[in-house]
């Protein structure tokens, strides 16, 4: 059992970004406990398919271009060729996953990395109280779910900030949302840059 410090440790390992995403919190106090203490091989058996295969496919892409990259130009129609058929792909696998997307359980998260997330609702939520996540990355085209222990409470405007960290969750999703921090994190430096020449 980790002490309330080595949580927000384990929350703050990875770098956080404030950055507003979609996504849908399901949390039953009947049933947290069960959620807390299943094992990887239950959590993965639980997760819909839908995220099961978009962590998948994220990885397959991200790998797949890397080889070409260094046979020259003489390839850049054909590595063209191949984003565009990639495009779709994100595409056609964004809009299977925002079909995952409860309007019920909606929320907005306002940051998040690789550790965690902080979500912002209007739900009355205990800490240490184990909850569903769905993360609904656009600018990745992906999404991600798991489950995630609030850890810490703030109250802003009569709302609960409530940062949330994963407690089972994918290697290859962790990944994911890491690259996504940092992807996002790039593009507002360049925003910044072209603004200020």
């Amino acid at each position: 059992m980790l002490s309330k410090e080595q949580k927000k440790a384990r929350f703050t390992e990875f770098y956080l970004i404030s950055h507003p995403i979609s996504a849908n919190l399901l949390c039953d106090k009947d049933n947290h406990l069960m959620l807390k203490d299943q094992s990887m091989d239950e959590f993965e058996a639980s997760m819909p398919y839908a995220f099961r295969i978009a962590g998948e496919m994220a990885e397959i892409q991200s790998q797949s271009l890397k080889p070409l990259r260094g046979l020259g130009e003489k390839l850049t129609d054909l590595l063209d060729y191949l984003k565009f058929q990639a495009k779709k792909i994100d595409l056609m696998m964004s809009y299977i996953l925002q079909q995952q997307d409860d309007p019920n359980n909606r929320v907005s998260a306002i940051k998040f990395g690789g550790g965690g997330v902080v979500i912002e609702t209007t739900q009355e939520i205990e800490l240490g109280e184990t909850c569903i996540v769905k993360l609904f990355l656009e600018t990745e085209s992906t999404a991600v779910y798991c489950y995630a222990e609030a850890i810490e409470f703030v109250e802003l405007d009569g709302r609960n900030q409530i940062s949330f960290l994963f407690t089972h969750i994918r290697d290859t999703d962790q990944e994911l949302l890491v690259r996504a921090s940092l992807h996002l994190q790039t593009a507002a430096l360049r925003k910044q840059q072209n603004k200020a020449d």
